[in-house]
């Protein structure tokens, strides 16, 4: 049965990170290219660790703290490091795309 698990989760991760890397390229602009790797590649990566930890934790005793500790970390720094690339973008004003929404919602410095 966690062959079952580790296979499905290792599917869905892999279809959300070729999803998010297939944003990255077709997106028109910046602040668009920028929902790839934040939004669905940060998703596929937690699939594929936590079938890393349901596989380890089948083949070694216990439950492997690096997956765990590479999770959280992944976690917390994708949507941080996402926010600071749009902030800095926002400040050098680079050009959107006619069809980038919430433009009206940028403070000027």
């Amino acid at each position: 049965m966690s062959e079952i698990i580790i296979s499905v989760l290792l599917l869905i991760g892999g279809g959300f990170v070729l999803i998010g890397s297939i944003g990255l390229v077709k997106m028109p602009d910046f602040f668009m290219r920028l929902h790839g790797p934040t939004k669905a590649t940060t998703l596929g990566m937690a699939c594929l660790l936590t079938a890393a930890i349901v596989f380890f934790s089948q083949t070694v005793d216990g439950i492997s703290a690096k997956e765990i500790l590479i999770s959280i970390f992944l976690l917390l720094t994708a949507p941080i490091s996402g926010y600071m690339l749009i902030k800095s973008a926002i400040h050098h004003r680079l050009p959107a795309s006619k069809n980038t929404k919430g433009e009206e919602n940028i403070e000027e410095d």
